[in-house]
């Protein structure tokens, strides 16, 4: 189920426009607007979850295919040498959308 006030939701919905380079009825990739490294996508859950703890058996297996699928979604879009995946979990962490969304970050040497 998605949210009415989730801008991933909007993303998801077709409300708000991104640059998809991945969708399938699980999972859309679309790039950052604000990129953090040469290649930053996002790839969002199609279902409505804020944290990892909040997923129920359903979102847990949302979480494993994402995770199976983002291999293939990262090397074909510049990603052939490695990548770095980032789940912010809370505001502590950095979390500024509150939507279980994993970044993907690659394209050139990352420092740490």
């Amino acid at each position: 189920m998605l949210s009415n006030d989730c801008i991933f939701c909007k993303i998801i919905k077709g409300e708000i426009p991104s640059t998809k380079v991945y969708e399938d009825d699980k999972m859309l990739v679309f790039k950052d607007i604000e990129p953090k490294a040469r290649v930053h996508l996002l790839a969002v859950a199609k279902t409505h979850f804020k944290l990892l703890e909040e997923a129920n058996a359903e979102g847990r297996g949302l979480v494993d295919y994402m995770l199976f699928k983002i291999p293939e979604i990262a090397r074909q879009n510049g990603c052939e040498n490695g990548y770095r995946l980032i789940i912010n979990q809370g505001a502590d962490a950095g979390q500024t959308v509150f939507h279980l969304h994993i970044h993907i970050l690659g394209g050139k040497e990352l420092p740490w």
